[in-house]
């Protein structure tokens, strides 16, 4: 296995599982997501539905990666950023914030970000070494 496809892969299984964690597993995350009684039904539904968004679209990314072209790993790569990149758009939208005020004090930053932002970074910058990886190792086919 290459090195793009084993940057690639790591990524698909962080995106695969990390929002399920983050957002349904791990008690004091999910107290401030799909458990968080102060969230109307509706807030808990696009939760849900971004749960199994990205638990798709992790497995769709892996499915892609396996595939034994350049094309294959960058198409990987665009459908593993995409629930990244939307995290990191969300913040452009208006009344939008990385966490609840009743949650700042149980909020982890690092290096001045939110944990899950500061994650989504750092992945999505995987990625774009991993193509340019492929794109520099790979003949087109």
């Amino acid at each position: 296995m290459t090195l793009p496809r084993v940057l690639i892969a790591v990524v698909g299984v962080v995106t695969t599982v990390s929002a399920v964690l983050a957002d349904l597993v791990i008690p004091g995350l999910a107290a401030q997501h799909a458990f968080n009684p102060a969230w109307p039904p509706h807030a808990k539904f696009h939760d849900a539905q971004y749960l199994v968004m990205t638990v798709l679209l992790g497995v769709i990314g892996l499915v892609l990666a396996r595939r034994n072209t350049r094309g294959g790993l960058w198409c990987a790569a665009a459908v593993l950023a995409t629930p990244w990149l939307g995290m990191v758009g969300a913040l452009a939208f208006p009344g939008t914030a990385t966490y609840d005020p009743e949650f700042a004090d149980r909020t982890l930053f690092v290096l001045g970000l939110h944990g899950q932002v500061f994650l989504a970074i750092v992945l999505l910058l995987v990625l774009l070494a991993a193509a340019v990886l492929a794109a520099r190792a790979e003949p087109a086919r």
